[in-house]
């Protein structure tokens, strides 16, 4: 037995790249996510409208949302009314909108970012008893988008497209490493096939299943959970085949750099499933991220992917106002393909050929050779 356990810690010594994982990714994933377990919301931006908006900007600052938290003005607007507000909250530019020009104020509040809406009415509620004459402290109070502050109508959106990245990153993964190890990858290099070719043909049918599973997904949670589809569905599968472009290139370049599946697994958990699912927002407010980790959420695909879900299904976002979410999922997706199109060339390309070294003779064995009669 103590041979056996001698020979192991040998194995893993010899093994860099798996000790590396076991020491240093759960110490970094600890910091990470430290920072970002964090479910209090930093700042709530608001639009304001109607003639009493100038005084009632001014009055924000004053009025405290809860323990570091505060309401900023986003925008303000004293010609415009209801619809204009609406369309704030609709387009992503503020979680608050206060509509002032009738004896109370209206407060509208995006149901689909749920903590804010919750510290908003938090923030109203003690308003009321600290401040009764306050113009804040008797609004009319309405909930747009989810009116309930159901937690399924804003994790549904969000999980689909969980759902997308195991499917297009670990699962592709798996598939690409168990075909070098079985040795059908390497056949492939004396077949006539450029490296797109056959980047394209492995991701094709991935791509497809990919497809299957989020229409599923989202008939379960329309079906059972009965999560709104309010925007349009062109809008929303153009963001998901941006989506799983980029989770199925991160798939092949995973395999690209694992040995065995074993490798691609943990790299797949390791800095992409995890990451994603925690830093992304589909759990945890970007706002409320600190700010030296909220950077990687920016490098996430699923970070944008839940901008383009949530507010094409919740808030009936149209493709202007998300044309940012769209360019960076593009943009992420060229540099992804392109990197694993590279890596799966390195893969193809034939090994060249050994060069036989000559071993000069000496002069002397020359010449004697050369005063030998035929």
């Amino acid at each position: 037995m103590w041979a056996m356990i001698v020979k192991e810690f040998r194995q893993l010594r010899r093994d860099r790249r798996t000790l590396a994982m076991m020491i240093v990714m759960p110490v970094l994933l600890l910091v990470v996510l430290g920072y970002a377990a964090s479910f209090d919301v930093s700042s709530i931006p608001v639009a304001v409208a109607g003639p009493q908006s100038a005084a009632l900007a001014r009055a924000l600052p004053a009025v405290s949302c809860g323990s570091g938290c505060a309401f900023s003005l986003a925008s303000s607007d004293p010609a415009a009314s209801r619809s204009w507000a609406q369309d704030q909250l609709r387009d992503g530019n503020a979680g608050v909108a206060i509509v002032t020009g009738g004896q109370a104020p209206t407060v509208l509040i995006d149901g689909s970012q749920i903590f804010t809406a919750q510290a908003t009415l938090a923030a109203l509620a003690k308003l009321h008893v600290a401040a009764p004459g306050s113009a804040l402290s008797r609004p009319r109070v309405t909930i747009l988008y989810n009116p309930k502050l159901k937690t399924s109508d804003v994790m549904i959106p969000g999980l689909a497209g969980v759902v997308l990245v195991f499917i297009g990153t670990i699962i592709t993964s798996l598939g690409v490493v168990r075909e070098r190890q079985s040795g059908t990858l390497e056949q492939l290099a004396v077949m006539p096939l450029r490296p797109r070719d056959v980047f394209l043909g492995k991701i094709v049918p991935y791509f497809a299943v990919a497809i299957v599973d989020l229409a599923i997904v989202l008939a379960v949670g329309i079906v059972v959970f009965g999560v709104p589809f309010r925007g349009s569905p062109l809008v929303f599968a153009l963001g998901a085949v941006l989506f799983v472009f980029v989770t199925l290139g991160l798939g092949v370049l995973i395999s690209t750099v694992s040995q065995n599946q074993g490798q691609a697994i943990q790299l797949a958990m390791m800095t992409t499933m995890l990451p994603q699912v925690l830093l992304s927002g589909l759990v945890f407010p970007l706002s409320s991220i600190a700010a030296g980790v909220r950077w990687i959420a920016y490098l996430l695909p699923l970070t944008y992917f839940n901008e383009i879900a949530r507010g094409v299904m919740l808030r009936a976002e149209p493709i202007g106002p998300l044309w940012q979410p769209f360019v960076l999922l593009a943009v992420l997706g060229l540099v992804i393909v392109t990197l694993a199109i590279l890596r799966f060339r390195s893969y193809l390309a034939p090994a060249p050929p050994a060069r036989r070294r000559l071993r000069r003779r000496p002069v002397a064995a020359v010449q004697q050779d050369q005063a030998r009669p035929a």
